[in-house]
């Protein structure tokens, strides 16, 4: 056939004899529904390339035609009637089956509803597919007619514009990138969906035939980035729309399976460096998605019963993993176009600084399980998302109103159009290891403007939800090649009492090893290289059959203290599991390199071959904050409530005028830090003229300071308190970056017996005021038959600045033998404002205080 023979569509074959079917066939973007779809005749080309109509058995062919269509008819009715008969045998047998063994009701019932949940699944999924299956292959026009609610993104956003000029480009080279797209699959994401089906007890995962089809990638728009971007970069983002008529094979466990109608959408950064003078005067290409792109796809063949709720989801949650472990931030994709340029400044990470992020809590979720009453609650979790970095909050059972006080820190890599995402979800286990949790809401916040802010503390109200707040914070951190700035970052982190917290990046660029020793006698070996810090572990891809493999492969850890810890790396042979190299380096050591760097440098390989080398870089970067933004009210709040010098001296903490304090709260205190008597002179000589001047309108200096210093400054010797009850010290300590209120029981003293043969059994309860809920209630541990026990027993409260100035802590210490006495069993209580200036101080509040008479609750 020449190439200038027409190509014929099969939808443009009519049948002659049927004036009916004589209209154009018009694509659209959803296909219509139809009972039993026209099968197509193929035409059969003739000597000069033209296609004719397929030749009749005689002269107008009814007669085969009416003899076909009886035996078929027949064959179809006697199959029809098997199937029917056969279906019901099987229900009936199945109802005798049940109640001849005695099983429950669940046995039946079960299978029913995951058939149907996967019938419904396979319908929607199946018309999703199909829309975006034609809407790649159709027009814009038609997409945009038939369609309005799935337009490309140039439409949606002035900033993007059209590329249909890119489309067509796609589409004539398509061919040969499909080539590279299966290398790809092959080489690198099959062995890691292979490794993380293993963790599922699901083994042999391979692939067997890939082919990705004939329809390419959609651009449904392209934007470009002109401000605020480097001179030496060009940054642009893609709106890529993938709808593949792929053909996957794959075997699991022995079972052959397949993936068909395979679908991925998101957007795409294309970041073009360095620039160079010579041609191509690009250095080389960086691809990569910003956040986890959407991705549907059909399970067939024998493999087709995962295709249901919780199964589908495992497999989908596992592909989605492994694109992100190659093409999702940080990860990237690099491409070189010129030897000009070296794999180290192509491939290296290079983080721009770290994102601290404090998940606090919820608020008015909406109930998810049901219960026998109706809607119970929720089992609230969260996930956090900066690209490809994933964190999960704990499971908080049976709460609609959560408090997680989360901690963790994402690497950001580029803050131009990069958003931190928070879902959360319902936890619920339909059966074991297979989850079907219910989603709560979701939200986000622009990296950019976290950055511009400094600290961003802010409730956000959650999209895709009825109803429901989430309270995050967030604190930006910039990157400095200064190793004088790590003793501040360290004490700042030692001060906020989160472990987990980092104060330094390192950056690995692991290129290559050379000469590794002989795992095997009969062949070279298949390396990879695995290197760690702490806890954190990264892995190379694995070469084969090579002693001198190249990896050129980057990759990032956040450091708690680089003075003791160390960088861990180890060679393994894939085959044999043996290992064949391995090199520790001492974190110190490169705070003492210029720039806090090394590049390209070798180092000897222990356990190994006496020219064992590998090759690799290093870069060490110090946390430091970034720059609040001065015109923020409630950042001016934070920060001075973390300002040292709001500390008070002890002179004014021991005598404050009853104008600064609450005149309750005042005569109960009692200091620790000088506690003396009513009588001691020293005393009265250091009330300063301010105060008497504050006080003179109200009493004599003189009947102010005996009240003040008889109440709340006795001696704590031999003193039980204003009302005979003894005394409790605690300690309150509020830190406005953890959103945290701490209090600390030390110890009772004086608590009267009243009966000798009845020594107390102390123990201490505390609530939050007003409300007073049981999610706010603390309790100590009891101590046996004593009056002065001591507990140092710490507590914490997750509570915001601005609630902390409305609440109270009510502080009740009973005995545990009056519940049997009949008699109350409250010995004393109190109330402490939580508005005082002294609890919010680096220090915090350490004081006696006087237990009075059982009050009443409100």
């Amino acid at each position: 056939m020449s190439d200038n023979t027409p190509t014929v569509p099969l939808a443009e074959f009519v049948d002659p004899h049927n004036p009916a079917e004589d209209e154009p066939f018009v694509p659209l973007a959803e296909p219509p529904k139809m009972s039993e779809p026209p099968v197509a005749v193929p035409a059969t080309p003739t000597g000069n390339g033209t296609p004719t109509e397929p030749a009749a058995g005689n002269g107008n062919g009814n007669g085969n035609k009416t003899v076909a269509t009886r035996t078929t008819s027949d064959e179809d009715s006697i199959f029809s009637i098997l199937y029917t008969v056969g279906k019901k045998v099987a229900i009936v047998g199945s109802i005798y089956l049940v109640g001849y063994m005695g099983w429950s009701v669940a046995w039946l019932i079960a299978p029913v509803i995951l058939s149907v949940a996967r019938e419904q699944l396979a319908k929607t999924s199946e018309k999703k597919r199909d829309i975006a299956k034609a809407s790649a292959l159709a027009s814009e026009k038609d997409v945009i007619l038939a369609r309005i609610d799935e337009l490309p993104a140039w439409v949606y956003f002035p900033d993007v514009e059209r590329c249909e000029w890119l489309n067509k480009i796609l589409k004539q080279v398509w061919p040969n990138a499909n080539h590279f797209a299966r290398v790809l699959v092959k080489e690198t994401i099959e062995p890691n969906v292979a490794l993380a089906l293993a963790n599922y007890k699901m083994h042999g995962f391979r692939f067997d035939r890939i082919i990705l089809g004939t329809i390419p990638p959609r651009i449904g728009g392209v934007k470009i980035y002109d401000k605020n971007v480097d001179r030496n970069e060009i940054i642009m983002d893609l709106d890529l729309f993938y709808a593949s008529d792929c053909d996957i094979n794959f075997y699991l466990g022995g079972v052959k399976g397949g993936i068909k109608d395979f679908q991925i959408h998101g957007w795409v950064r294309v970041v073009m460096k360095p620039l160079i003078r010579s041609m191509p005067l690009v250095g080389g290409l960086q691809i990569f998605f910003l956040n986890n792109p959407n991705i549907d796809f059909n399970l067939v063949g024998a493999l087709d019963f995962m295709d249901m709720p919780g199964l589908s989801d495992l497999l989908r949650r596992i592909i989605v993993e492994q694109i992100g472990n190659v093409m999702v931030l940080p990860n990237k994709l690099p491409i070189s176009l010129s030897e000009e340029v070296s794999a180290v400044a192509l491939k290296m990470p290079e983080p721009e600084g770290i994102l601290r992020i404090h998940v606090v809590e919820a608020k008015d979720l909406m109930k998810k399980d049901i219960s026998v009453l109706g809607k119970g609650k929720s089992d609230p979790y969260a996930i956090i998302n900066v690209g490809a970095q994933e964190f999960k909050t704990q499971i908080i059972d049976n709460n609609v109103n959560p408090k997680w006080d989360f901690w963790c820190e994402a690497c950001i890599f580029t803050t131009i159009g990069h958003y931190i995402g928070f879902s959360l979800w319902d936890y619920d286990q339909t059966m074991p290891g297979v989850q079907n949790d219910d989603e709560l809401g979701r939200a986000s916040i622009d990296i950019a403007s976290v950055i511009k802010k400094g600290v961003v503390d802010s409730w956000l109200t959650l999209e895709d939800a009825k109803h429901g707040l989430l309270h995050v914070r967030l604190q930006w951190y910039k990157l400095t090649a200064d190793p004088n700035d790590l003793q501040q970052i360290l004490l700042e982190t030692k001060l906020l009492r989160v472990t987990t917290m980092s104060a330094a990046v390192l950056s690995v660029f692991i290129d290559s090893a050379r000469h590794l020793k002989q795992a095997r006698s009969s062949s070279k070996p298949d390396p990879y290289l695995v290197c760690s810090v702490n806890k954190q572990k990264q892995q190379t891809a694995m070469i084969m059959r090579d002693d001198s493999p190249v990896w050129e492969q980057g990759f990032t850890f956040l450091v708690g203290n680089p003075d003791n810890e160390s960088l861990n790396i180890k060679i393994y042979d894939q085959k044999t599991g043996n290992d064949i190299g391995q090199y520790t380096y001492a974190l110190s050591t490169l705070l003492k390199q210029f720039n806090m760097e090394v590049i390209q440098q070798p180092f000897q390989l222990q356990k190994s071959g006496p020219e064992s080398k590998l090759y690799m870089s290093l870069s060490l970067r110090i946390l430091k904050p970034g720059e609040i933004e001065k015109e923020s009210d409630t950042l001016e709040q934070v920060a001075a409530l973390t300002r040292s010098s709001s500390v008070k001296t002890p002179e004014v903490a021991v005598v404050a005028p009853p104008s600064f304090k609450d005149t309750q709260a005042g005569n109960k205190r009692l200091s620790t830090e000088s506690p003396i008597s009513e009588e001691d002179p020293a005393v009265v000589a250091k009330i300063s003229p301010a105060l008497s001047a504050s006080t003179s309108s109200e009493k004599p200096i003189s009947e102010l300071a005996t009240s003040v210093l008889t109440h709340r400054f006795p001696d704590s010797s031999n003193s039980a308190g204003e009302h005979g009850l003894g005394r409790i010290q605690l300690s309150l300590r509020y830190s406005a970056q953890r959103q945290k209120l701490d209090v600390t029981i030390h110890k009772i003293a004086k608590i009267p017996l009243r009966d000798p043969s009845n020594i107390p059994d102390p123990y201490v309860k505390l609530y939050l005021l007003p409300g007073r809920s049981k999610e706010s209630k603390r309790k100590t541990s009891v101590i046996k038959d004593n009056c002065n026990p001591v507990y140092d027993a710490s507590f914490d409260y997750l509570i915001s600045i601005a609630e902390l100035r409305q609440t109270q802590l009510e502080v009740t210490v009973c005995t545990q033998k009056g519940f049997l006495s009949g008699s109350s069993p409250i010995i004393g209580m109190l109330k402490i404002p939580l508005d005082d200036s002294e609890i919010t101080t680096q220090s915090g509040l350490n004081s006696w205080f006087d237990l009075q008479p059982e009050m009443r609750h409100e």
